[in-house]
């Protein structure tokens, strides 16, 4: 059999991702090592490691960072509370939350000041909902709720059915969300859905080149780490179109005997993955099985993100 190994695009880094590595690696170029970072920076142990190589420190709670340091907030975005705390012990810090997170922090705020109640549809642990869930105020006036689910969406009590919002986690699978929201719509005819999803571009993007690309593979491979929740989203979404899918960080995470079976195998990469590691699983995986890379549709991102003014 001819055997094809299709590298979906758009993958890999997206400008929120490449934004908070610029801003690590930028600080450990000017203020040197060590630098504290607020959990992971981005979920890639491989991007970790790295940066981990150069002398950044990651940390899950800001009592563990010395005085006199300097801290980093991860591109999940952190709790007004983690900000709050940072800027009481007069830490130098710079926010590497993702700007489309920060969007999705403001429209919290801005619902909670007009006295709404809010339901964020997202994963509970996620460290993005975790900043979300603390950047809500007005707490006497304005109640906020985590829905997971399709049966979440269901049976979860509203106290203003009238009065009430919907924002997301921008990494969630595109088709599931709507499906909450439209479950909720149905339910709450009066609530504010956002003017733009906030599920990212990246996210969607990703996602919609691996639902073509599914449709034309027997196996797809997600390169991306096991905490990664758009990654994880991308290997579920193959799956559901009825090709076999893994997750895997590097090449020897690969079931070679499993891979000769398969002449159409696909590569994709979640928005936090480098581009140097999905290459070296293309060109490995090219001369264990003998088959040619060939790259499937078009990557037309060419979003940036600026880097805060301290570090331009």
């Amino acid at each position: 059999m001819n055997k094809e190994i299709k590298l979906a695009n758009p993958r890999g880094f997206c400008a929120g991702v490449d934004r908070a590595i610029d801003i690590v690696n930028k600080a450990l170029d000017i203020y040197g090592a060590p630098v504290y970072v607020k959990h992971e920076v981005v979920h890639n142990k491989v991007v970790v490691d790295d940066l981990k190589k150069r002398g950044a420190i990651f940390v899950e709670e800001i009592n563990e960072i010395p005085d006199d340091s300097l801290v980093i907030f991860s591109a999940h975005g952190v709790s007004r509370e983690v900000e709050e705390s940072t800027k009481s012990r007069n830490l130098n810090y710079f926010d590497a939350t993702c700007p489309l997170v920060t969007k999705v922090h403001m429209e919290v705020r801005k619902h909670a000041n007009a006295n709404k109640d809010i339901i964020l549809v997202g994963h509970e642990g996620h460290p993005e909902v975790e900043g979300t869930m603390g950047r809500h105020e007005n707490s006497e006036n304005s109640s906020i709720y985590l829905v997971e689910n399709e049966n979440d969406a269901k049976n979860i009590r509203i106290t203003k059915k009238n009065n009430l919002a919907v924002v997301t986690q921008t990494t969630l699978s595109v088709d599931e969300t709507k499906s909450i929201i439209d479950i909720l719509k149905d339910r709450f005819p009066n609530i504010s859905i956002p003017k733009k999803d906030d599920i990212c571009y990246a996210t969607q993007n990703r996602q919609d080149a691996v639902k073509q690309l599914a449709l034309e593979s027997d196996f797809m491979i997600v390169v991306g780490s096991k905490n990664s929740s758009n990654s994880n989203r991308l290997r579920e979404l193959s799956e559901k179109c009825g090709c076999k899918s893994v997750l895997i960080d590097e090449f020897n995470d690969l079931d070679l005997n499993e891979l000769m079976n398969f002449s159409n195998i696909s590569i994709t990469a979640g928005a936090s993955a480098p581009e140097s590691r999905v290459m070296e699983i293309a060109k490995s995986l090219e001369s264990h099985i003998g088959a040619e890379i060939v790259q499937h549709g078009e990557d037309n991102e060419n979003i940036y993100f600026k880097l805060p003014p301290g570090l331009r």
